[in-house]
């Protein structure tokens, strides 16, 4: 029975340590694709603020479906992403897409995808506030925030908002 419990201990400490930590909103808006809600997104960071990757870290994105995607949509949208903001490889974006795939799933409507960007440069997922899984590659986190960070995204509208511009 000892034993027992001190497993059940671990398992709960462990399980502690993937918890989404609770920051605060630097800013957030919406995303439409023609007419067509997609997702509403939130940004947070320890103090409520965006500077850069680096000095803003842990920073969180959380985006919230407003219909339902599956997962090969999600992925190929993001690699197209990616391939737009022409920064990373071929070779990275198929190695990140296999990533992605082990721990990314369908989603519905009402579903919340977050992505936790880690003070190590990691990035933590969780989907509906459970921990599904990290990618430890360090050049993916910048660029899986660029996505919506950077200034050459595709949504500048949804960056503004994001880092509160607007």
């Amino acid at each position: 029975m000892h034993k027992l419990l001190i497993s059940i201990a671990a398992l709960s400490f462990a399980g502690m340590l993937a918890a989404k930590p609770d920051l605060t909103t630097v800013g957030e808006g919406s995303y439409r694709y023609l007419f067509w809600q997609l997702y509403d997104a939130r940004l947070a960071s320890t103090d409520g603020t965006f500077d850069d990757y680096q000095q803003s870290s842990p920073l969180l994105l959380e985006l919230t479906y407003k219909r339902d995607i599956s997962k090969d949509q999600f992925i190929e949208a993001t690699v197209e992403q990616w391939q737009k903001l022409g920064k990373t490889s071929e070779q990275q974006h198929k190695e990140w897409a296999a990533s992605l795939d082990k721990l990314w799933r369908d989603v519905k409507e009402g579903d919340r995808l977050a992505a936790l960007y880690t003070e190590q440069g990691q990035v933590q997922f969780y989907f509906n506030d459970s921990d599904i899984g990290v990618v430890e590659d360090k050049d993916f986190a910048p660029a899986f925030f660029d996505i919506w960070l950077h200034p050459d995204t595709t949504a500048p509208k949804l960056r503004r908002q994001l880092i509160a511009e607007e």
